[in-house]
């Protein structure tokens, strides 16, 4: 999977939204909510056909968009690099300065609580 810039995963979430789109109604979208030109998504729809992260099926003179790439597969990949990049690998050094920090919510500490304790179970 080839590197997705940030310009480039905003046209993505749309996607991931609701699709296919046609680029007007990705444009509509992009241009209230992220003050992007036309130019501009057709050009990253443009970049996303060429990477293989976006389909498009042509239905006479429209171009309907779709994402080759799952949200959650994507989301793994990002985390998994962050991760290795920033923290060798490690996923303590990121959850310790979270606490640390104060920024864990109870919801969050429950909802990792509960991840631990199922992956307990599986390596049993």
């Amino acid at each position: 999977m080839k590197e997705i810039s940030n310009s480039e995963l905003v046209v993505l979430q749309q996607l991931w939204q609701q699709s296919p789109l046609t680029s007007s109604e990705i444009v509509d979208a992009l241009e209230h909510s992220h003050d992007m030109h036309e130019k501009t998504v057709k050009t990253l729809l443009n970049r996303l056909v060429k990477k293989q992260a976006v389909s498009f099926e042509k239905q006479g003179r429209v171009y309907h968009y779709s994402p080759l790439i799952a949200e959650q597969e994507y989301t793994l990949k990002e985390s998994l690099s962050f991760v290795e990049r920033m923290f060798a690998g490690k996923l303590t050094p990121l959850v310790a300065g979270f606490a640390q920090k104060n920024k864990l919510s109870a919801d969050d500490v429950a909802e990792l609580q509960t991840l631990l304790d199922d992956w307990k179970k599986e390596q049993k």
